[in-house]
């Protein structure tokens, strides 16, 4: 199961529709391979529906791939990365070191697939493409909860410490991706340092 992802129940839910069932296929494929190497018609195969029922619902890839960023955001960022760093930390200081520990267990897993909203970016460079938009602010959302713990943790400038930290969480998903298996402590040491510098 990719992380961020809802469990399979084993069974069908009677409010599955035709276009959430698009929604988690396209979830699951685009998480994995990324928005340009799927195509509609995977998508389809994968959700078992036809191709009526996909633009129905998204009258183009494009808006396809929207869905995938903005439940990315809720299932991955906020469901998973805010929600288990809040767990796992009893102060800001802690929150904030917690998201390498996540990282680390996450990139030790077989699923490992990276920062969709990187890659999403990455594949759709055009600045002025909704996509692209859509990435970038993404990513601004993230940085965004990076700045609210620092403001907790009584750091003096927290949107440059934002800014930063944000650089050592890409920083060390890229170098995972290289076959660094311990970027994340690596990043960790980084960001002890930070706070302790701030």
């Amino acid at each position: 199961m990719t992380i961020g992802q809802e469990p399979d129940k084993g069974r069908p839910d009677p409010r599955d529709t035709g276009r959430e069932r698009v929604s988690r296929a396209a979830y699951e494929l685009f998480s994995r391979e990324g928005v340009r190497a799927v195509g509609v018609d995977a998508v389809i195969a994968k959700a078992g529906t036809a191709k009526m029922t996909l633009y129905r619902n998204f009258p183009s890839k494009d808006e396809l791939i929207l869905d995938f960023l903005q439940r990315r955001e809720q299932l991955w960022t906020r469901e998973w990365l805010q929600a288990e760093s809040q767990r796992r930390g009893g102060t800001p200081a802690e929150q904030l070191l917690a998201i390498f520990d996540i990282f680390s267990e996450w990139f030790g897993r077989p699923d490992f697939e990276g920062c969709a909203f990187l890659t999403t970016m990455i594949e759709v460079n055009d600045k002025d493409h909704p996509v692209h938009q859509a990435a970038v602010t993404y990513l601004a959302n993230i940085r965004s909860y990076i700045e609210e713990l620092a403001k907790a943790a009584g750091i003096g400038d927290p949107g440059s410490f934002a800014r930063k930290w944000h650089i050592l969480m890409k920083g060390s998903i890229m170098a995972a991706h290289e076959g660094d298996a311990a970027a994340a402590g690596r990043a960790r040491e980084i960001g002890e340092l930070m706070l302790r510098y701030s």
